[in-house]
């Protein structure tokens, strides 16, 4: 049953992002705020999807932490869902974003109308440069600029070090920094096809104080976000089974 309705969602999933990215077309002379509209649409209907389809819902704690207006958000990054969610819960969001995927056609060009960060991963000093640029550009339009630290999905239980761009975000903004955790690789796992009924947790922890040095704000944020992590999975696994989402 888990893998029939993984196939519908997929088949569902990439039909909507076809259909909604050939609407957009028209959009890309909108004002910007259009395609972040069509982009929380996509998002609200992704979710939707899930829910139907597959069983799966979505959990959100301390959502009232994030302030109205500029922030950082520093999400914890197990799926792509995370690439999906944070398009339908913020008013205003700019991920930050590898360079090459703003050539892929439709999608790079929505993303670009869209205002999203660009970075070259390899393109040493000056990338990092032009990344502060356009997310200082965003921060100071008021927007809530995502990034994901480790820089790459990563599996359940699994922990790469997170990439120093985050805090060079947050060091040149005054702009408060949200730690989010989440244990969505568990429902939906990296470059996994099965969507696994149950509950995607996301949860947003209280801001990092400011004015810490880059070596230690990238330990405090590590530690809350993974900390959290896994008190998700121990939660979940503390839960019995039969009241399981199924």
């Amino acid at each position: 049953m888990t893998l029939l309705r993984s196939l519908l969602f997929n088949a569902a999933f990439f039909v909507l992002t076809a259909l909604l990215a050939l609407f957009a077309l028209p959009l890309l002379a909108a004002p910007r705020s259009a395609m972040l509209w069509l982009g929380r649409t996509w998002s609200w209907m992704v979710a939707a999807l899930l829910r139907v389809i597959c069983g799966v819902r979505v959990e959100l704690r301390g959502m009232e932490t994030i302030p109205p207006g500029a922030c950082v958000i520093v999400a914890k990054h197990q799926s792509a869902f995370d690439t999906v969610i944070w398009l339908g819960l913020l008013p205003r969001p700019a991920y930050v974003l590898k360079k090459e995927l703003l050539s892929i056609p439709l999608y790079g060009w929505h993303a670009r109308r869209m205002g999203m960060i660009p970075v070259d991963r390899a393109g040493g000093g000056p990338a990092l440069r032009a990344m502060l640029r356009a997310a200082k550009v965003a921060l100071d339009d008021g927007r809530q600029v995502v990034i994901f630290p480790e820089g790459t999905r990563t599996a359940p239980g699994e922990r790469v070090p997170y990439q120093p761009g985050v805090v060079a975000i947050a060091g040149a903004s005054e702009a408060p920094v949200i730690p989010v955790a989440t244990d969505s690789g568990r429902v939906w796992g990296r470059r996994a096809f099965r969507k696994r009924p149950g509950v995607i947790r996301i949860s947003v922890l209280p801001p990092i104080p400011p004015g810490l040095p880059r070596a230690r704000l990238l330990a405090a944020l590590e530690e809350a976000i993974e900390t959290e992590t896994d008190r998700l999975y121990a939660e979940e696994a503390s839960r019995p089974v039969d009241k399981a989402v199924g």
